[in-house]
């Protein structure tokens, strides 16, 4: 962790050269330009498996707190696709995290990819073509995927947690309360295989040009890649705990031969953090091999089995890789980095312009070993004001493909189309990093940007985020290592 805990907000730094120089006082080395072309690499097409894709933006995906009961999308799902649909972006990168299964989700209003729920699927992603056909003319270099999930430990089907273990952790049991629960059998998993394939001939079904098979943020297959200490088929070395993402890849490829696959991947974990106050502090800082990236200490980051894992995807038929890190529950810093914690968070350890530098350097590391595969870039969202000098530098150095944008697609959905117009991004509707479009679901609530969309400033459930929000400042969670 960087030993500088003071924090200055990126909103404060009035140049590419204050940037800058931020950066070098950080030691971070992030490359920028000082000036955006509208015509430069960002604008520039790419061609992805046999689709050509029409620029370098892409739209990642969220995990909704807003659909029915049964796993369908609702008219804020709707509202939110259509947004991704006029944003500019030529990539959707799963615009939403929907779960394989009723078991499976992180939250009883995500949405869940059934035989049940292809229809209102299909629908919702004509909703998002049909809003990009009316605001660019052209969508046959738009490409859609959805991306497929089952949240494991973190599963809260009903509202509350019924984790789904793959191993017992030392550390994270405690945090889901899985201390006594039995950890998902073999045969469970070959099941659950099946289950992602099914899933993903429903996805075709609707007309997603792929999916993506999500093994990051802590969700089920992303353990698997740690489960050293599991014994039978899908634990311990590095064959077994990479079997069931080789048996749903290799079953997708069987089952639905037309459909490109892409996966999400935590390129490398950190120890959990946690805090009672202040800023947040490793569980583990020795001995520590349960970070699928990591170098055993908790605290660093080794890519050798993340690379190796992608000479495997790439084997494998996979040519779209999306990169991000660790988990938004437990260490939240290294994955999204954010000046405001949310209400179950902890105040920064570092700089999150550390934690930007981390994973785009990451990102070209393994871009350069893997120059077949397609990167998209995650982490962008921080640099607020300065997104697009950064992305335009990150493209044309070769350092990534793709800029995957995130929270920023909440606040500033169209930030894309206003860079590759020329246009003067809106200061207006650039996300700070408030945290509310994590606070809200943590707390029941519907998932949105509250302090910048309309849509949101006036839902009835704002209300209840700001009692959430002053409950938890009570309880003393606030961001006290920064400077004015």
């Amino acid at each position: 962790m960087n030993a500088d805990r003071r924090i200055v907000q990126v909103k404060q730094l009035r140049s590419p050269q204050e940037l800058r120089d931020r950066l070098n006082h950080l030691g971070v080395q992030i490359a920028l330009d000082d000036d955006v072309d509208p015509h430069g690499p960002l604008s520039d097409p790419i061609t992805i498996g046999e689709r050509r894709v029409g620029n370098r933006f892409a739209i990642l995906p969220m995990e909704g707190w807003d659909g029915t009961a049964d796993g369908r999308p609702t008219e804020l799902v709707e509202r939110r696709w259509r947004r991704f649909g006029a944003s500019g972006a030529k990539l959707i990168w799963g615009g939403e995290a929907a779960a394989v299964c009723h078991e499976g989700r992180a939250n009883p209003h995500q949405i869940v990819v059934t035989e049940q729920t292809v229809d209102a699927l299909a629908d919702l992603r004509r909703s998002l073509v049909e809003e990009h056909a009316q605001a660019f003319d052209r969508t046959d270099d738009l490409l859609v995927g959805l991306q497929l999930t089952h949240s494991g430990r973190f599963s809260r089907p009903a509202g509350v947690h019924r984790p789904v273990i793959a191993y017992h952790h030392r550390l994270l049991d405690d945090l889901v309360g899985a201390a006594g629960v039995t950890p998902i059998s073999d045969d469970e998993l070959d099941e659950l295989v099946e289950t992602f394939v099914a899933a993903a001939g429903f996805a075709r079904q609707a007309g997603f040009d792929f999916v993506d098979v999500k093994h990051c943020h802590g969700y089920l297959a992303h353990e698997l890649l740690s489960a050293v200490d599991r014994h039978g088929r899908y634990g311990g070395g590095f064959e077994g705990r990479t079997q069931f993402t080789r048996s749903v890849l290799c079953g997708i490829t069987s089952a639905v031969p037309d459909l490109a696959i892409g996966v999400r991947l935590s390129v490398f974990d950190l120890s959990p953090f946690a805090a009672e106050r202040g800023p947040g502090v490793p569980l583990a800082s020795s001995d520590y091999d349960l970070a699928f990236g990591g170098d055993g200490t908790g605290l660093g980051v080794d890519l050798g089995e993340p690379s190796r894992l992608l000479d495997l995807l790439n084997d494998l038929g996979v040519r779209l890789v999306c990169t991000t890190a660790g988990s938004p529950y437990y260490n939240p810093h290294v994955q999204r980095p954010a000046f405001f914690p949310p209400s179950d968070g902890y105040a920064p350890p570092e700089d999150p312009l550390v934690g930007v530098g981390r994973q785009l350097a990451a990102t070209a590391q393994l871009k350069r070993a893997h120059p077949g595969l397609a990167f998209v870039g995650s982490a962008y969202s921080y640099l607020q004001d300065w997104l697009a000098h950064v992305a335009q530098r990150q493209v044309a150095d070769g350092a990534v493909d793709v800029v995957g944008i995130g929270r920023m697609a909440l606040s500033y959905p169209d930030l894309p189309s206003d860079v590759l117009a020329g246009r003067p991004v809106d200061r207006r509707r650039i996300c700070r990093t408030f945290s509310d479009c994590t606070t809200a679901p943590r707390n029941g609530l519907v998932s949105g940007c509250y302090p910048l969309d309309p849509a949101y400033k006036t839902h009835a459930d704002r209300e209840q985020l700001v009692i959430a929000k002053r409950r938890a400042r009570n309880a003393g969670v606030s961001a006290k290592n920064v400077e004015p």
